[in-house]
């Protein structure tokens, strides 16, 4: 079966499959985050993949077994929400959920074979453009990747030349509209992009500029799992310190996007994952991460989505509110997505 959910103000997503087993997880000890850089509060940027909340300490950790086996993907929960902020007249953020599953019920347990395709995008452009920029790049990636993955009977996550092309023929829709209306510099409409690919335990990410994927998760903690393609960013890799970089006033100028540029120009960073425990995954737009708002709210957002404490959709709803309250110039958007895993013992027949 096959469902897909595009933008909408208050998309209704279904949270999970059905019945899933409840998880068996501890309370977490609230850590005060580190923010390796301190960034101006109208944007605000953190270090790549750094450990945010850090995992618990060893007596606070379930032993690990001395038999290691394999995991399996039991439930696949999201939820996704759109809003256009405060201060701007127009919504030009859109998301698209994709959703392809098959759940086996066993003596013992339910399967969840499922495959799962999350995409975010923030456009920019005057004029409507990032509107168009953002739609066009969600809706040609789902397209694309429905030919080329989820609409396929092969199992496993798409490889990384599949992503890349997609991503680069969506850059190039945008790209070739451009042109056609000869936009020129800043004129030219484009938008940033992150996506998801959930296959079992295994993910995916892929992003271009500064639209970002965190994860959360009892013994890894809270990670930013996308580095920004900003000028600051590019600086600290190239050995600035943090400080100075983000002292240039170009520091959070976008190094790449889909749309204003060809395809050379667009590198997309694509991290592969295998999950050993439960994980609920954020991905938001820059209205919603401005201020290090993830890395303060987590102990009464995140970890409670985690743990069902707090329903995905409403957990969402909660993020979005803390993004117009705390920040509010821009629009937000957040897709929370959340996998439960089981060591797999069923027996096949």
């Amino acid at each position: 079966m096959i469902s897909e959910s595009n933008n909408t103000e208050s998309s209704q997503l279904p949270e999970s499959l059905p019945n899933p087993p409840e998880p068996v997880v501890p309370p977490v000890n609230p850590i005060e985050p580190v923010n390796p850089v301190d960034a101006p509060d109208d944007n605000a940027s953190e270090m790549p993949q750094t450990l945010i909340h850090p995992p618990l300490p060893p007596d606070e950790v379930d032993d690990m077994p001395t038999i290691v086996l394999p995991m399996q993907l039991v439930d696949l929960g999201a939820a996704a929400l759109t809003d256009v902020g405060q201060q701007r007249e127009h919504n030009e953020d859109y998301f698209g959920v994709t959703l392809v599953m098959d759940q086996q019920q066993y003596p013992t347990m339910a399967q969840a074979k499922a495959k799962g395709l999350y995409v975010l995008c923030d456009g920019m452009g005057g004029h409507a453009g990032g509107e168009v920029a953002s739609r066009m790049a969600v809706e040609t990636l789902q397209e694309e990747l429905r030919q080329s993955w989820y609409g396929s009977d092969i199992w496993g996550l798409p490889d990384q030349s599949t992503i890349v092309a997609a991503i680069h023929a969506a850059n190039d829709k945008i790209y070739r509209q451009n042109l056609d209306a000869a936009r020129m510099g800043n004129g030219r409409m484009g938008t940033t992009l992150v996506m998801m690919f959930v296959c079992g335990n295994q993910v995916a990410i892929a992003h271009v500029g500064d639209s970002r994927v965190y994860n959360f998760s009892r013994k890894q903690g809270l990670n930013q799992l996308t580095t920004d393609h900003e000028v600051g960013q590019r600086e600290i890799q190239k050995g600035t310190a943090p400080d100075e970089a983000y002292a240039r006033p170009d520091a959070y100028q976008l190094t790449q996007a889909l749309g204003p540029r060809d395809n050379q120009f667009v590198d997309p960073g694509i991290t592969f994952m295998e999950l050993s425990e439960d994980t609920l995954f954020v991905l938001a737009s820059d209205g919603l991460t401005d201020n290090d708002l993830l890395e303060q709210c987590w102990p009464t957002t995140l970890e409670p989505m985690l743990n069902s404490q707090l329903g995905l959709e409403q957990g969402v709803r909660q993020l979005i509110d803390l993004g117009n309250q705390y920040n509010g110039h821009d629009n937000i958007t957040a897709i929370a997505v959340r996998l439960r895993v089981r060591p797999d013992m069923i027996q096949y027949p």
